[in-house]
């Protein structure tokens, strides 16, 4: 049983339930049963899921005993068994007459009464009213002013999944949930380490959220370690809901379309991350952690990488990196060639594409852009539509408006062509918000190939670039290893060679950079 302490000495009430002829603190509670439960009862405002529970204990002198709990996010049967039975047991021991005083009947509770096996004595209200808005039940002693909170956290939450945003075919199938004790656990489970650790804290005013930051100690960097507690502990709101609102708040650079924090569902990759020294946060109501700091390389990795054979990974990943380009640079590179560069086509191609187009009213920067625009209004309305009939919608409306459009002369075929190969590989990129980005990106790209051309692609690319080496994600730079050069790192950025070869760490998050001894080799060897 873990208790935090308090020092009873000369207790703050007097024996038999007497109140003392003075004024209470507001911050405190009062010696009162009654008092401290009306004064819950007007806090709370309207709650019906509010049980009080009083017994008497069997004293000598009888003393008033009150447990106080949230019926919708307590565990009932944990309440039940290890509190209610425990104190109303016939087997309970009596308190001896000598020590029959509130103070004893504390004492008593605490040390004997209780089976639940987590337990702290509060004697601050703020803190009192936090636990039991948090699922835990609060002890009353009547003639006493502090009260005994017991972990009697639970309520309705949701099981263990398989992930939905990142599926894998070979390797874990759990994912997290909205449960932070549930998501600690699971990575808890994969990193059986007395150094893994994490610290706890609350953020919003109002939704007194918890939060925890997950580190291996040793591993990272305390440098890092505490620029992530100093952002974590500045931010001053009433409400975080989703770990999306703490990334806001966290991130370097606010105005940037690339992400620089990391999210993900699934604990495998908050393990992996962990070892390689960065730090991940939960926050208690999602699913989704958040990892710093980050690199544009994590965002082309998935967790399968891992699992398949180094050649299988490797040739993924770099599908991954040429499906991004192709999301990025697709219709740009169409429209630069069908309206500035014509003569680099060969013959048959071009003169295809012009009969083709014929009859076309637009140009192609504005065809592209029809096109591009209705096919992002359809995915939009496949999200949102209910799931039974949400991807039957975009399949059917992208087939049959696409067919319309040719119909009409509206658009040409080969734009309707260079928009579906787009959007497939937008869909190759692991990590849906670098995915977001890319279709962002993709229209200044286009906007610029209808001024310039190829020329106006090429410097597009440049600022892109300049942007992409100011970043910086918690001191790290955004596109590290490759800025600043590391050769040694490059082993798993665009190719992912063997485990036995992987000896280092990242430098920029990890204090220790070894993962293996240097002589260990493959069997074969």
């Amino acid at each position: 049983m873990r208790i935090r302490r308090a020092v009873f000495g000369s207790g703050p009430g007097k024996a038999g339930g007497r109140k003392e002829n003075r004024a209470v603190p507001p911050g405190q509670l009062e010696t009162d049963l009654e008092a401290n439960i009306n004064r819950i009862r007007a806090e709370l405002v309207s709650s019906p899921d509010l049980i009080v529970r009083k017994f008497t204990l069997r004293t000598g002198r009888p003393l008033h005993v009150a447990a106080v709990y949230l019926d919708t996010i307590t565990d009932k049967e944990v309440v039940n068994e290890f509190v209610m039975r425990s104190l109303m047991s016939p087997f309970l021991p009596q308190i001896p007459e000598e020590a029959d005083s509130p103070e004893a009947a504390f004492r008593f509770i605490c040390d004997n009464a209780l089976a639940v096996g987590q337990i702290e004595v509060l004697d601050n209200w703020t803190s009192m009213m936090l636990e039991l808005l948090t699922g835990k039940t609060l002890l009353i002693v009547n003639g006493w002013s502090q009260c005994i909170c017991g972990n009697t956290i639970g309520g309705e939450k949701r099981a263990v999944s398989e992930a939905s945003t990142q599926v894998v075919i070979r390797g874990p199938k759990d994912s997290f949930s909205e449960s932070i004790a549930t998501n600690i656990a699971l990575v808890r489970r994969r990193i059986r380490s007395a150094k893994f650790g994490f610290e706890a804290i609350k953020l919003g005013s109002v939704t007194q959220t918890s939060v925890a930051m997950l580190y291996i100690d040793g591993i990272v960097k305390d440098e890092i370690k505490k620029e992530v507690r100093n952002r974590l502990e500045k931010i001053n709101t009433d409400a975080i809901l989703e770990s999306g609102y703490i990334e806001e708040f966290i991130e370097d650079n606010w105005s940037s379309p690339f992400p620089t924090v990391f999210n993900t569902e699934r604990p495998d990759v908050i393990a992996a991350n962990l070892l390689e020294g960065r730090i991940a946060i939960l926050v208690d109501g999602t699913p989704f952690a958040l990892v710093v700091p980050t690199v544009l390389s994590q965002f082309f990795a998935a967790a399968e990488d891992y699992y398949q054979r180094y050649d299988i990974g490797t040739f993924i990943r770099l599908l991954r990196y040429m499906a991004f380009i192709i999301s990025l640079f697709g219709p740009a590179a169409y429209i630069a060639l069908t309206t500035f560069h014509q003569e680099m086509l060969p013959t048959t191609l071009l003169i295809n594409l012009t009969a083709a187009r014929e009859g076309v009213p637009f140009p192609a920067l504005v065809e592209a852009f029809i096109m591009e625009i209705s096919f992002e209004i359809l995915r939009e309305a496949g999200i949102r539509m209910p799931r039974a009939v949400g991807q039957a919608v975009s399949i059917v409306g992208a087939l049959v408006l696409g067919e319309a459009a040719v119909q009409a002369g509206i658009v040409s075929p080969i734009m309707v062509i260079v928009v579906a190969i787009t959007a497939i590989a937008n869909f190759s990129i692991p990590a849906y918000n670098l995915a977001i980005t890319a279709r962002l990106l993709r229209f200044l790209f286009m906007m610029a190939a209808g001024l310039l051309g190829f020329y106006g692609i090429i410097l597009g690319m440049i600022m892109m670039v300049a942007h992409l080496n100011a970043l910086r994600s918690f001191g790290v730079s955004f596109l590290s290893p490759l800025v600043p050069f590391k050769y040694k790192q490059l082993k798993d950025v665009f190719v992912r060679l063997p485990h036995w070869s992987l000896r280092a760490r990242p430098d920029d998050t990890a204090e220790e950079g070894v993962r293996m001894p240097p002589g260990q080799k493959p069997q074969s060897e």
